[in-house]
């Protein structure tokens, strides 16, 4: 059983955290669903939305019923989502891998720290210019885009997990439906 004392600690820490106080902040919280646009509705675009409907009469069948054809269109609407979040992770991976001067955080300020504290030793200009301008290449380059780049990918897999949770669901009550119109 839980004690007063945490219920009344749960209850204080609840109320500080209802999310971004500021009027800047709330704009920004509200942007942050629409920056790869995963959250924006299939039908908006049309291209996608004839994807929908090509993939759902391919599911459904010919002289499926209407209740056939909406759970087809379920099914394929996750799908075509799930292939829509899969495109933007694989571009912006793609973004990361062909940028050259892609570097770590910690490695551009050091890089700044020690133009702006250069007191030592005159280094030969060839050497500093090397320095300054190296980037991590191949397999180590693509480890430093995985640990820097985190946050971003947990939120292509949350849409990712979600879409297929979706199409989970769907497939399962299309399967359902199926199997009452046969029986």
């Amino acid at each position: 059983m839980t004690s007063d004392a945490k219920i009344k600690a749960n209850r204080a820490n609840a109320r500080a955290s209802t999310g971004p106080k500021t009027a800047q902040g709330r704009v920004r919280a509200a942007r942050n669903a629409h920056r790869h646009g995963l959250s924006l509705p299939l039908y908006r675009d049309a291209s996608l939305s004839d994807e929908v409907v090509a993939l759902a009469c391919e599911i459904a069948g010919e002289g499926a019923n209407a209740k056939m054809h909406q759970l087809a269109c379920r099914i394929a609407e996750a799908q075509v989502d799930l292939r829509r979040v899969r495109n933007a992770r694989n571009q912006f991976l793609t973004d990361k891998l062909n940028d050259g001067y892609y570097e770590s955080r910690a490695s551009r300020r050091e890089k700044i720290s020690f133009l702006l504290r250069r007191k030592g030793p005159r280094i030969p200009e060839p050497e500093l210019l090397k320095y300054l301008t190296s980037t991590p290449q191949g397999p180590e380059k693509f480890a430093l885009i995985l640990s820097q780049e985190a946050k971003q990918l947990s939120i292509f897999d949350r849409y990712e997990r979600r879409a297929l949770s979706r199409r989970k669901i769907a497939i399962r009550e299309f399967d359902a439906a199926r199997r009452q119109t046969t029986t």
